[in-house]
């Protein structure tokens, strides 16, 4: 197993282009029902009609800043799930998290690939994953589709791939938006990935390096955009010139991590339009969820081991408070400096072990556009409470079991 374990390594750091070395795959796989995955397609379609609500937008951006209460087009194909299967009732699969600009989409198709030409090409039970050139080509098929709906032409006027300067730096991604900007050349789009404090507003275009842009896929995580170097995107969101996704109105609406207190429980349905059978839906897949306050840190510390703290504006398990550590005195902190924190009902992962019999906990992330899945991947962890993707751990080959009487390995 340790052979197949480095041979795989040695083949995505082998491909063209190759995996980057510190990009940390684990070296096992999950099966995820193909009947599992037909529910999941049905929550999507439900998570879009209500984020879309004019019910729902109107109560979520009532206390945001100004700049993301007005409504806008765009639709991001980062768009990214993120479930936790539990390893005796995997059917009971709950949604952890959205995210609006989902990391990892190209990596997790290589990935993916490579694993199942080397040891699953012969499985009939599973669906093979699509080849990264595909993928690649559905890429800049929405990318052209969106700037045809938002921007009403066939061709963008120059493709940024914005991200903050650090993680353009240092980040594990940075690698993967030069291959989204190499994907747009190949198109024969103008492209360039640049930091905010790179950009200006000319009064009529939003420019990188004198270059006009009107397409901007936005990795950064200041999703207010209220720092002074979002000065020049701030001033071409308002113009309504270019197309930016996310925004801060789809972040409002979709991604902040407060709006699962009112998805996960049916407190305020009556004002958010949700339905009987669609509140159904939500509460069998949506762990409670609770956003921090003065009025409930008490109740909420009392149940600390039951619930995992987090930020409600964060990313990559940033800033996840270990439970152990959690106290009313803390949490009355935290909101004291202006912090805010949602409390989740915790949920088991599912469990695996990789090619050396490591024990590893597994999520499952799923990437949609406009209620379409295009894309299954996973994280593997070393811990079982949060996400560590340090080896053994890391991004897991994820695969459909297209026969249902198969398990499911996650």
């Amino acid at each position: 197993m340790a052979d197949a374990a480095a041979n795989f390594l040695r083949h995505l750091r082998g491909a063209e282009p190759p995996l980057p070395d510190y990009f940390s795959v684990a070296c096992a796989h999950q099966r995820i029902p193909h009947t599992l995955l037909a529910e999941i397609d049905d929550f999507i379609a439900l998570f879009e009609r209500v984020t879309r609500r004019q019910a729902w937008i109107d109560r979520v951006t009532d206390q945001v800043p100004a700049i993301a209460r007005s409504a806008r087009p765009e639709v991001c194909f980062f768009s990214a799930w993120d479930f936790h299967l539990p390893p005796d009732k995997p059917g009971d699969w709950q949604l952890i998290e959205f995210n609006d600009n989902g990391s990892g989409l190209l990596f997790a198709a290589q990935v993916n690939r490579v694993y199942y030409q080397l040891f699953l090409a012969d499985d009939i039970a599973i669906r093979p994953p699509p080849l990264p050139e595909d993928l690649e080509r559905q890429v800049q098929g929405m990318i052209a589709q969106e700037t045809r709906n938002c921007l009403n032409t066939d061709t963008p006027d120059g493709v940024l791939i914005l991200d903050d300067r650090d993680s353009l730096q240092k980040g594990r991604f940075r690698e993967e938006l030069g291959r989204l900007a190499e994907l747009c050349r190949a198109r024969g789009w103008r492209a360039r990935v640049a930091a905010p404090e790179d950009l200006t507003w000319s009064g009529a275009s939003l420019l990188v390096e004198s270059e006009p842009v009107s397409f901007v896929v936005n990795r950064a995580t200041d999703f207010f955009w209220q720092g002074d170097q979002f000065s020049a995107l701030r001033q071409a969101y308002a113009s309504g010139r270019v197309y930016i996704a996310p925004n801060p109105f789809s972040y409002a609406t979709r991604s902040d991590k407060r709006l699962l207190d009112w998805l996960s429980r049916p407190d305020r349905d009556r004002e958010l339009g949700i339905i009987a059978d669609e509140r159904a839906l939500l509460s069998r897949h949506v762990p409670s969820t609770w956003q921090v306050s003065e009025d409930n840190l008490d109740a909420l510390a009392a149940r600390k081991l039951e619930l995992v703290f987090k930020p409600s504006q964060s990313h990559a398990g940033l800033g996840v408070l270990e439970s152990r550590d959690v106290g009313r005195h803390r949490l009355h902190r935290l909101l004291a400096k202006g912090e805010r924190y949602v409390a989740q009902r915790r949920v088991d992962k599912g469990q695996l072990q990789d090619a050396n019999g490591d024990p590893l906990w597994a999520d499952l992330r799923v990437w949609s556009w406009r209620g379409q899945r295009y894309l299954i991947s996973g994280r593997a962890s070393r811990r079982e409470s949060r996400l560590d993707l340090e080896p053994p751990g890391g991004w897991l080959p994820t695969f459909e079991q297209i026969q249902a009487e198969v398990a499911c390995d996650a």
